[in-house]
């Protein structure tokens, strides 16, 4: 198979977050998905069946006990510096006091080319959200507005997020099963592996459905 990097688009069309996760294990990053203690990891998702994949860009957000003197100062230019194919992280402690995401920020970030977002706390509006197509993976849904109760204390920070540190310029790839950090050291590594991973499980599964043994299948092809 060919070394050369398939496209984003091609990424996209044939990667998912469980074979990348794969590839991370096999090159020593071993605990690249963000886990929660409270349950199921960003059971908010509103681009069912569409999988994310881009470069990170954090803002880092804190809660609020006092009148915001500059509302939605950095979290608007987070928004507005970001490039095609950038993926907003917005790392809040998964604190759910407000909806920290929602329509005009989703509307204003597809404006700039931003491919989707990863909360680690609450959005709103989210069936506008998801009429928008726009994937947000998020650990809950609050209705109350940020205003005077979380905004964003630093972007282009490392940020940790369910136990993985995340820095803008790493790569995320997030889907039904869950979200996968791509460090940005090792990304053209890691999706390299996942996709010859992705064929040969596809040689795997054409010759099981042909009738072989599982057991027979792993040890031609070694992979399950």
């Amino acid at each position: 198979m060919s070394s050369e990097l398939p496209t984003l688009a091609e990424l996209r069309g044939g990667l998912y977050s469980a074979v990348v996760s794969d590839a991370l294990d096999g090159l020593g990053y071993r605990r690249q998905s963000p886990q929660f203690p409270r349950g199921e990891a960003f059971p908010v998702r509103t681009a069912s069946g569409r999988v994310l994949l881009g470069r990170c860009r954090t803002t880092l957000w804190g809660d609020l006990a006092h009148e915001d003197p500059r509302p939605y100062a950095l979290e608007l230019a987070a928004v507005d510096d970001c490039r095609p194919d950038d993926v907003l992280i917005c790392a809040a402690g998964g604190s759910l006091r407000s909806g920290i995401w929602g329509e005009l920020l989703t509307t204003a970030a597809c404006n700039r080319g931003c491919v989707g977002a990863v909360v680690d706390g609450a959005v709103r509006d989210v069936a506008r959200i998801r009429a928008l197509d726009f994937p947000v993976f998020a650990a809950g849904v609050c209705v109350y507005d940020s205003l005077h109760r979380q905004r964003v204390v630093d972007r282009d920070v490392p940020v940790e997020v369910g136990g993985v540190t995340i820095r803008s310029g790493d790569w995320v790839i997030a889907d039904e099963d869950g979200v996968v950090v791509i460090p940005g050291e090792v990304r053209d590594d890691a999706l390299r592996r996942a996709w010859e991973k992705v064929h040969a499980e596809n040689r795997t599964r054409d010759a099981i459905r042909a009738g072989m043994g599982a057991a027979e299948a792993y040890a031609r092809f070694g992979v399950l």
